[in-house]
């Protein structure tokens, strides 16, 4: 029996955006997390309906039990699952911190392609399909 994971949705037009995924496929040691382009997100049978706009403003992580976590809210719960990102995690449950992280999320979110050119990200950034070692299952 397969295990059921997580599915994280992100902007994968987003060159920013595929060089976090590309590292957080990296740190998914114990294949928590299938990693979905938002615009295949139709294509998945998640159970749950999420606004188009909403899921092209954060990333979205549905659990197998169809709970939703936007956003920084999606980066701690997933952290809670890889062992690199666990302490960080942790320190997401400081009272407050959420706040601060939200704000971050936000600002990154909102400026994520501008973000793409001033770090010169381009093809180099994109997620490789051999790579995700969710595609093989």
């Amino acid at each position: 029996m397969v295990p059921l994971r997580h599915f994280l949705f992100f902007d994968s037009d987003c060159p920013f955006c595929q060089l976090q995924i590309n590292l957080l496929v990296k740190l998914d040691w114990l294949n928590k997390v299938e990693f979905v382009p938002l615009q295949d997100f139709k294509k998945t049978a998640t159970g749950v309906n999420i606004d188009e706009n909403a899921l092209n403003q954060a990333i979205h992580c549905i659990t197998p039990q169809k709970k939703i976590f936007v956003g920084a809210k999606a980066i701690r719960f997933i952290g809670m699952r890889m062992p690199l990102l666990f302490p960080l995690s942790i320190l997401l449950w400081v009272p407050g911190m959420m706040f601060i992280a939200e704000k971050i999320y936000q600002y990154i979110s909102t400026n994520r392609y501008f973000l793409s050119r001033f770090i010169g990200c381009k093809e180099v950034c994109s997620v490789n399909a051999s790579n995700n070692k969710n595609s093989d299952v």
